[in-house]
């Protein structure tokens, strides 16, 4: 009896220094991640971006910190960016800390403190907000809040078509409507 147990105290001795001696051989040949932010694989880095044009007649100018070219992928990366859209009626101004422009459809994504408004008064806050070039369409899936003159609308999405100049406010919406002098 006494073999038996001295051969199973040696067996599970070689056991756990096998198990104990590759886990340090590994944690030793292991890839260490760098601290930090990773180097970018992007094709062409600018600063200090200023870009203006005309589409379809309405004119935008486009400001961002960095643009960050990926020619591969199709895409700009745009770092603290600011959009300015004038309309024949009115003009908005579109800022975000980063966003996205997909270089063969023009469409954007804009994340992290969006904050849309207008010469008008009005004031979207979103964390995300998308434009669908090809549709014409803004909208975003990000809890949303407008607000005007006092009044606030709140949902949990919204959808907006140019063409139709209609706005759609999706999910659970909360609205509080201010009254105005005189009325």
């Amino acid at each position: 009896m006494r073999n038996l147990a001295r051969g199973i105290l040696v067996v599970v001795a070689a056991f756990v220094l096998l198990l104990t001696g590759t886990l340090v051989i590994r944690s030793r040949s292991a890839d260490v991640e760098p601290i930090g932010p990773s180097p970018s694989a992007a094709d062409l880095r600018i600063k200090e971006v200023d870009l203006e044009e005309v589409t379809n007649g309405v004119r935008w100018r486009l400001r961002a910190e960095q643009a960050l070219m990926f020619e591969q992928e199709g895409r700009t990366s745009l770092r603290r960016l600011t959009v300015r859209v004038f309309q024949k009626d009115r003009s908005w101004t579109v800022v975000g800390d980063e966003g996205d422009i997909d270089q063969q459809t023009k469409n954007v994504e804009v994340r992290k403190n969006v904050v849309i408004t207008s010469d008008d008064g009005l004031r979207l806050d979103t964390s995300v907000i998308r434009w669908d070039a090809e549709g014409a369409r803004l909208w975003t899936d990000a809890p949303v809040t407008f607000q005007r003159d006092g009044s606030i609308v709140r949902g949990t999405g919204m959808e907006m078509i140019t063409a139709e100049e209609t706005t759609t406010v999706a999910g659970r919406v909360r609205a509080i409507f201010a009254k105005r002098s005189g009325q």
